[in-house]
């Protein structure tokens, strides 16, 4: 089996089902062009160039390009024909405002200096012109189509602050060619200074909600990379912990050996009765230390002291459950609604280490939390078998009931699973989860019996369960902490 567990969406919920769901949520074009003019482009990159169909980053070109199209010949016409200016100056004009345009995808703000310029010489030489009376004044129709684009584009690219300087610098020119206007023409600067300021408006707050949800999105992202981590810090601890369970024992039996081993061999000579003595009081010392650990550890904000409190120091006197204690887990399941059958190997809890003893216990009371949570009234089935060499641990669960009411998925999801993987990995073991075609969930668990490499593995074991080891005094408390510790 694979090392590694395989990600599901929701217990009880069939594969298919969801890939249907996230099917039908796909936005459409429509809904993908929308996505792309709210996602901000970074500097110098073109517009909609985080798309992900190619004709979506090719769209600003195009749009661009038939505009540059139309209005270059009309530009040129409108001023030859209709301002009576020189044709050489009305095709310089025409290609200064309008090619620029295809600028603008890419880099908006040298297109608006040019435009801007092309703009203001235009006027210039349209206000000594012969036909300007009765025409549009300083900005032709043209140059305020072509002006409105470049707006939409500096709108979708630069931030508030560039977008209100660049409406006021285009307020400022048209105030002060205002001043000197040809005789009998209409002023177009305040409606070009308005049009402006609405795209600029519009197309900025566009891109406002782009940048306030990626920002969403990525505070989301930082979320839930802390929330791991912190889950994967809570798991570690309590290994820790029950680490320190089982540690303690050894350490204290030693101690108790040493000490009562002249009373319990008269005659020993005094050397060894002095080398009795150093080992008792090196178990002491260690045993202080790991006690001084395990306070460290209870306390909520990681203080040493006298802070663990009575509850503290009842939970390292509790007893740690095993294999032994998973008739009284299941009975507590069935007694709170769900259908469970247990098949258990004789003699399991005696030939399996702690180490393992505990970690069996500990992943069939997470499995069972998750069918409680995620397929309520799902019929259940739980099988530890031995083998020579190392314990097989399995839960299956069906579909849930087609009354019961789902917990949806919420941000811890996944966590137990977290906590799984992490006995089953430091006590050299495999894991492997997953659903079931027929809607149901499986968890298979391989826990060596052998220490393997060294000692981690059972030390290890020992540890990624519940905060309080008091709640281990009764089934029904051991499976709400799991149901806690996954949410």
């Amino acid at each position: 089996m694979s090392d590694k567990a395989r990600t599901r969406t929701g217990r009880g919920t069939p594969a298919g089902a969801t890939a249907r769901t996230a099917e039908a949520r796909e936005p459409g074009a429509l809904g993908q062009l929308a996505s792309a003019l709210r996602t901000p482009a970074a500097a110098a990159q073109p517009l909609f160039a985080q798309a992900s169909k190619a004709w979506q980053r090719a769209l600003p070109y195009l749009v661009v390009a038939t505009f540059v199209v139309s209005l270059l010949p009309t530009t040129i016409a409108v001023l030859t024909n209709d301002y009576g200016l020189d044709g050489g100056w009305s095709g310089a004009l025409g290609v200064a405002q309008t090619v620029p345009l295809l600028l603008a995808v890419t880099r908006p703000v040298s297109a608006w200096l040019i435009v801007l310029v092309a703009d203001t010489v235009g006027a210039v030489l349209l206000a000594q012109a012969d036909k300007v009376a009765g025409h549009p004044w300083p900005w032709t129709p043209m140059a305020v189509v072509g002006y409105l684009v470049l707006m939409a584009c500096l709108g979708l690219r630069e931030p508030i602050r560039n977008l209100v300087g660049v409406w006021l610098v285009t307020g400022a020119v048209g105030t002060l060619l205002g001043f000197f206007p040809p005789s009998d023409t209409t002023n177009t600067a305040a409606l070009l200074f308005v049009l402006s300021g609405i795209v600029l408006a519009l197309t900025g707050a566009l891109r406002g909600l782009g940048d306030a949800r990626q920002r969403i999105a990525e505070q989301e992202s930082i979320s839930e990379a802390e929330r791991s981590r912190r889950t994967l810090l809570e798991e570690r601890a309590r290994i820790a912990r029950e680490l320190h369970d089982v540690v303690a024992h050894h350490m204290s039996v030693i101690t108790v050996q040493a000490d009562s081993a002249p009373y319990r061999l008269p005659g020993m000579p005094e050397p060894v009765q002095q080398e009795f003595a150093a080992i008792a009081a090196s178990a002491r010392e260690s045993l202080g230390e790991m006690r001084r650990l395990l306070t460290v550890l209870r306390t909520p904000d990681g203080a040493g002291g006298a802070g663990g409190g009575d509850g503290g120091a009842d939970g390292a006197r509790a007893p740690q459950p095993g294999i032994g204690r998973l008739q009284q887990l299941v009975e507590a399941t069935v007694r709170a609604g769900q259908p469970v059958e247990l098949s258990l190997a004789a003699g399991a809890a005696q030939v399996a280490p702690p180490a393992v003893d505990l970690s069996a216990y500990r992943i069939v009371q997470e499995a069972l939390a998750n069918v409680v949570r995620h397929a309520p009234g799902a019929p259940t089935r739980v099988s530890v078998t031995v083998d020579d060499d190392e314990v097989l641990v399995l839960v299956v669960n069906g579909p849930a009931a087609r009354d019961a009411v789902v917990e949806p998925d919420g941000p811890g999801t996944g966590h137990g699973l977290v906590g799984m993987r992490e006995r089953v990995r430091l006590t050299g073991g495999t894991l492997d989860t997953g659903p079931l075609p027929d809607g149901g969930f499986r968890v298979a668990a391989r826990l060596p019996l052998q220490d393997g490499d060294g000692s981690a593995g059972p030390a290890a074991a020992h540890g990624a369960s519940d905060t309080n080891a008091a709640n281990n005094a009764n089934d029904t408390n051991d499976t709400n902490d799991t149901n806690e510790e996954r949410s």
